[in-house]
């Protein structure tokens, strides 16, 4: 365990080192090298319209001379007005860890009738003794006395909105942030959302990673691109490598090959190694029951809920398996569901490796798929250019394309959650 001292010092020097010029580079590989070799070599790999690199331009350059073909499609910071540390707000308007936590409170302090704000663990660093945070996740709908209780149990199908998992993915948690703040200001005045809320249990996590989010808006107008939580247990690794990809982390498929402590991938020394891994999946363990089985048998045809957990970027919509090529036994529908939101989003739907060029071992949505059978996304949300492409696109496109793009499909998602293996809503908003 690392003392305090140590651990501010991490932090602080984290981000102390003003970030390095980083664009993005779309790749074409020569025969015989994979993304998954890259991932291996310590590159950090994403995908948008074909498999993507986040790199300096010193990367680029020993990436071309192992014979990638490298395309620039764009750089990765943009022109903001200037923000002050320690503010609510960072980066032109996303919200810092405690402004999430500010919004959290007020939400369900206006509106008790509408919200209950749940603690459901702590941050690496708060379970360290060293400040951190809580895990934090709500419930809305119109309350009555059996709902929102912690349980499978309840009479309302359950849709989950899971984000910013991934710290540097700002656009996730900022549409969590619309998303609470659309529901809890129309009930009683939109129909749809009224009916919605009186017959769901809507629960969100706005931060799945509050850790990692203090690290990238530690540099208010240059983000550092903290993919991890802040777990510098296994020693190493310089400061802004050192963590653990909790979308790696999971109890289900969990692939100790998946890389090193330095590397973006880095599952954690054991499957479930992480206080937040295990906030999310002690929330969903709860909320519900197993309709599945083993992992060849398909869930129930009368399972209820659906899951969505929100990263950046590609605009896909990718469903189980993400730890394999193989079927998953309920593909069909799970496809089916999906398209119905690609339809909203215009975002493709995919399954495997197809839609990113690399699979996700020990994942959240395939653990809660595999585990209790409920339809289970990620979404991929912006492109891979321009000023609305990347990790940190300008906050204006939050209001011109994310908020429009995403919120008839969360709408949806909701809709659906009564039966997602069944009859499906045909038009939402």
């Amino acid at each position: 365990m690392c003392s305090l001292a140590l651990v501010l010092v991490s932090l602080t020097s984290v981000s102390a080192a003003a970030p390095p010029d980083l664009s993005y580079y779309s790749m074409r590989l020569p025969t015989g090298l994979t993304v998954a070799d890259l991932i291996k070599d310590g590159y950090d790999v994403t995908h948008g319209t074909r498999p993507t690199v986040v790199a300096t331009q010193a990367e680029a350059d020993r990436l071309r001379a192992r014979g990638v073909v490298l395309g620039k499609t764009g750089d990765v910071y943009h022109p903001v007005p200037r923000s002050e540390p320690g503010g609510a707000t960072y980066y032109g308007g996303y919200h810092t860890a405690a402004g999430h936590e500010q919004h959290d409170a007020a939400v369900a302090a206006a509106h008790p009738d509408l919200v209950k704000l749940y603690d459901i663990g702590d941050s690496w660093l708060k379970a360290q003794g060293q400040g951190g945070h809580d895990i934090q996740a709500l419930c809305i709908t119109k309350l009555a006395a059996s709902d929102c209780a912690l349980n499978s149990t309840g009479k309302k199908p359950k849709f989950v909105l899971h984000t910013q998992i991934h710290a540097r993915e700002l656009v996730t948690g900022e549409t969590a942030y619309q998303w609470i703040d659309l529901l809890v200001s129309s009930y009683g005045t939109d129909p749809e959302i009224t009916q919605l809320m009186d017959t769901r249990e809507l629960w969100v996590v706005p931060m799945a990673n509050p850790d990692g989010v203090d690290v990238v808006a530690s540099n208010p107008d240059r983000p550092i691109l903290q993919r991890k939580n802040v777990d510098d247990s296994a020693g190493g690794c310089p400061a802004s490598d050192a963590g653990v990809d909790l979308n790696r982390n999971s109890s289900f498929q969990w692939n100790v090959n998946e890389g090193g402590p330095c590397d973006e991938t880095y599952p954690g020394a054991k499957a479930l190694s992480e206080p937040e891994t295990m906030a999310i999946q002690g929330l969903l363990d709860k909320l519900f029951a197993d309709t599945k089985g083993d992992i060849d048998d398909p869930a129930a045809a009368s399972t209820t809920g659906v899951f969505l957990t929100l990263h950046s970027f590609g605009n896909d919509i990718l469903a189980p398996w993400g730890y394999t090529n193989n079927d998953a036994p309920n593909k069909a529908a799970l496809v089916a569901l999906g398209k119905k939101m690609g339809a909203l989003t215009g975002y493709p739907v995919s399954t495997g490796d197809g839609g990113v060029g690399y699979f996700a071992p020990g994942a959240t949505d395939d653990w809660l798929y595999g585990t209790r059978g409920v339809p289970s996304y990620t979404f991929e949300i912006g492109p891979d250019g321009g000023s609305c492409g990347g990790f940190l696109p300008a906050y204006s496109c939050m209001t011109s394309m994310f908020w429009p793009t995403l919120k008839p499909a969360l709408l949806y998602a909701a809709q659906a959650a009564a039966t997602p293996y069944g009859k499906l809503p045909i038009t939402v908003g």
